[in-house]
């Protein structure tokens, strides 16, 4: 079942943004209701007619790898990213000026919630290629942007990043791919794991974004350098040359996202794979991180958008299922009226609300940081802050809620012809790539919070504790649920100063630093619930919206304070208390 949320998606927007953030977008991008309206329908169709017809079919096919290097994807993918480069949506976020819309971040994501829950796997392509734009945008040199970026713009071309290799893991400081300087060009050797679309047939070529170390460069993450390593080499005229020295070895057997082709990669089996530089040298690390920074986001929307996947399907297969005769009903009706069914399809929906408003929230604050002129940062500054929260918390609660999902099915949720199986184990690669969840509350704990004594971090849950009192003064039917956020500020308030002021103890903090992630993720979910249920209840009954549609966002706020938030309290005792106690334990014991 799939649903692509439309009217969600535009009510987020046009209205749980709030009228101030509304306003500052709509100077720099058009998100006119008229604009919203019209790409949203266009690109739920699309998901609907095109996208999400291939995602069972794609998880049971998966991708083959053929004796000659090349991987073959599943049946209906090619003739489908061909049909979305012609419409046009691989261009939609990307600057005018190398063919691309320049759309709102926002829009974008909001058409990337919708691909990625009607296909994870076949959607992943595009979400490295914007990365990877984004990442040649801001640190291409003229002759790299020209040559590379209409191409990756209009879709003829997708992109890929490079960073892991068989030894290395996350640690990129001991890579040991390698880069000697020829010509105009290096030549790079190295194997690369775990490359997303690292070969396949759905482009005419494919771009990868490879970190080695040049010859004499410093070790650690200090001498690492970027280099753009096209699978065929581009001549001068724009067109194909011969292919270059990189080869795929093989795919992965996985989990889930078995629709997508994940490589290894090997540069310079021969003379070496040609490659071009970047940036400056020894700088690719801090470049790299440009486009994983835009990765994380998207794989923060790949979170919200299976755990729509898996609700919807939940939410179908409850509305007809008869088990039992729920208590207080009646013979024949179905299990969503048992309470506890119905309690985890509330939760679930509840927080997918939460979800997409910190999806929303976040887009606008990347698109007023590109624009910010102020000399203080603020929107560069919050941005950067919610990314991590946003990567960690949707994506870890994404697992649960496709478990969830299951769970409502039965026993048929165990077995893999009703496809709810599926959405849990595509969404089980979420909190790991791109960075573990471990990797963002670490980023969260010591470059947000600890680096500048928490002043940032407070400066937001301070906006989250004004707008809670405004509404518990002014708004009757949100006065329990915004004293509720109110008490839970204060408390992650308090929280956060005993992480300051406890900054010596780094080891203890550290253990404890994925509950401090996931304090901050709750709190934040719980301020966008009541951001929307504080937009529809100033709103009217009218033809956009229905009355049960504007009363159901109360709802999902009520459900979301009494059955989410209360994890506050339980993160701020382990954040106190569990740190020291980790030390306690040694690595021999566990074998006690």
């Amino acid at each position: 079942m799939f649903d692509a949320s439309e009217n969600d998606l535009r009510f987020a927007i046009q209205h749980a943004l709030g009228p101030e953030i509304h306003k500052l977008i709509s100077e720099i991008h058009d998100i006119s209701n008229d604009t919203v309206d019209a790409v949203l329908s266009e690109a739920a169709k699309f998901a609907r007619d095109v996208i999400a017809p291939l995602n069972l079919s794609g998880d049971k096919q998966g991708c083959t790898w053929h004796s000659d290097n090349t991987v073959q994807t599943p049946t209906g993918f090619k003739e489908a990213y061909n049909d979305m480069c012609e419409a046009g949506w691989c261009s939609i976020e990307a600057s005018e000026e190398f063919g691309g819309q320049n759309l709102s971040k926002i829009i974008s994501a909001a058409t990337a919630e919708m691909w990625h829950s009607a296909n994870m796997s076949f959607s992943l392509c595009h979400l490295l290629s914007q990365g990877q734009i984004h990442t040649l945008e801001k640190y291409g040199d003229q002759k790299q942007q020209q040559t590379y970026l209409p191409k990756l713009i209009d879709g003829s071309w997708t992109g890929t990043m490079n960073l892991t290799e068989p030894h290395a893991g996350t640690d990129l400081g001991s890579l040991k791919s390698t880069a000697y300087s020829e010509d105009d060009h290096y030549r790079i050797k190295g194997q690369k794991i775990y490359i997303t679309y690292g070969e396949h047939d759905m482009s005419e070529n494919i771009i990868h974004l490879v970190l080695a170390r040049i010859e004499g460069a410093p070790d650690g993450i200090k001498g690492i350098s970027l280099f753009i390593v096209p699978k065929y080499l581009v001549n001068s005229d724009g067109s194909l040359g011969k292919k270059n020295d990189v080869k795929c070895l093989s795919i992965e057997h996985k989990l889930g996202i078995n629709g997508s082709p994940t490589t290894v990669l090997q540069f310079g089996e021969n003379h070496g794979a040609i490659g071009y530089l970047v940036g400056k040298e020894n700088q690719g690390l801090s470049i790299m991180f440009a486009m994983m920074n835009d990765a994380r986001f998207g794989v923060g929307v790949q979170g919200l958008s299976i755990s729509n996947r898996a609700f919807h399907q939940a939410k179908s297969y409850a509305a007809e299922r008869v088990q039992g005769i729920p208590l207080e009903r009646k013979k024949g009706d179905t299990i969503h009226h048992h309470p506890d069914v119905m309690r985890m399809l509330a939760s679930m929906r509840a927080e997918i609300e939460a979800m997409r408003g910190i999806m929303i929230y976040t887009a606008a604050t990347i698109d007023l940081a590109k624009s910010d002129a102020s000399q203080n940062n603020y929107w560069l500054f919050r941005s950067e802050l919610m990314i991590p929260i946003m990567k960690g918390w949707l994506t870890e609660r994404s697992v649960s809620i496709a478990s969830d999902g299951i769970q409502v099915h039965g026993g048929m949720g165990f077995i893999e012809e009703t496809g709810a199986a599926q959405h849990y184990r595509d969404a089980r690669i979420l909190p790991i790539y791109e960075g573990t969840t471990a990797i963002q509350a670490n980023d969260l704990l010591h470059r947000k919070i600890l680096r500048d004594e928490g002043t940032n971090i407070l400066d937001l849950i301070n906006d989250i504790l004004d707008e809670a009192k405004s509404t518990n003064k002014t708004n009757i039917d949100l006065k329990l649920s915004s004293k509720r956020i109110i008490d839970a500020a204060y408390s992650t308030i308090d929280t956060i100063k005993f992480v300051v002021d406890n900054k010596k103890s780094l080891r203890h903090l550290s253990a404890v630093s994925v509950p401090i992630l996931m304090m901050m993720g709750t709190l934040c979910g719980a301020w966008m619930a009541l951001k929307s249920a504080k937009a529809s209840s100033e709103l009217e009954y009218n033809a956009n919206w229905s009355q049960s549609f504007l009363n159901a966002k109360s709802s999902y706020l009520n459900i979301f304070t009494s059955h989410s938030l209360p994890n506050i309290q339980k993160y701020s005792q382990v954040i106190k208390t569990g740190g020291e106690t980790v030390d306690t334990i040694s690595p021999e014991m566990l074998w006690e």
